[in-house]
């Protein structure tokens, strides 16, 4: 490995706290009871009225939960590049549809968070913004990019930690640690700062010590060195 693959090898392993951070912050920040898929005119009426009160933080927990879903599809990559050998079709099938389904998140918490903090405070009547937003909830839009997202949370996660398992590269208890911390910390209500940290703490450690060991996995790649050759052309060598 020359230095500008263990560079950038290194670049993906710093976008695994990255993620634990950005998604414990966004659920810590989300106001109560506004996590909810708004389907009918009661559901809107009931999440409206916490919307109009908490607008910004609102706007800022939605806004960072989309870069939290960008994170963990790079995460997905990084974590990957960990398994070599056996699991390694798996991890790079889990990096593929972990991404997807990470980016088909992030299109759908647009309507939980995002749109729903603007037709807060749009000067719309409440039933107006009820309309839009249970319109929006149930179109084919919200429903064809919830199945793969959910499909993706559900299965991604599994199959990665199935990778790590076979590949003996990383401890097993920490790929069972990977599966279990994600799929608790991707089913987390807003419940409140403490009970959030509490559900996301170790799916934040687990992702700190693949982080470690993606890190050092970068340095312990070969060197590769270009050897001059007769005729002007180079040849790619390598050692240890």
């Amino acid at each position: 490995m020359d230095d500008t693959a263990r560079m950038r090898q290194r670049v993906l392993a710093l976008f695994l706290p990255l993620a634990a951070v950005l998604y414990l912050s966004a659920e810590a920040l989300n106001p109560k009871g506004t996590d909810i898929p708004i389907l009918t005119s009661a559901d809107a009426a009931k999440v409206l009225p916490i919307a109009a009160s908490h607008s910004a933080q609102l706007a800022l927990s939605g806004s960072i939960s989309l870069l939290a879903l960008g994170a963990l599809a790079v995460s997905y990559a990084a974590i990957a590049t960990l398994v070599r050998g056996r699991g390694a079709v798996v991890a790079t099938i889990a990096a593929l549809l972990g991404g997807l389904g990470a980016f088909c998140g992030a299109l759908v918490n647009v309507l939980v968070g995002v749109n729903l903090a603007t037709a807060a405070t749009a000067h719309l009547t409440q039933a107006a913004a009820g309309r839009f937003l249970v319109a929006s909830f149930n179109s084919g839009f919200e429903h064809l990019f919830s199945y793969v997202y959910f499909l993706g949370i559900v299965v991604a996660p599994v199959l990665m930690g199935f990778a790590l398992w076979r590949s003996r590269r990383v401890p097993r208890w920490l790929a069972v640690l990977f599966v279990v911390g994600l799929e608790v910390a991707q089913q987390v209500p807003s419940a409140g700062p403490v009970l959030v940290v509490l559900f996301m703490l170790p799916f934040a450690v687990a992702m700190l010590l693949l982080a470690g060991l993606a890190w050092r996995a970068a340095g312990d790649g070969e060197r590769i060195e270009v050897l001059p050759i007769p005729g002007g052309a180079q040849l790619a060598g390598s050692r240890p």
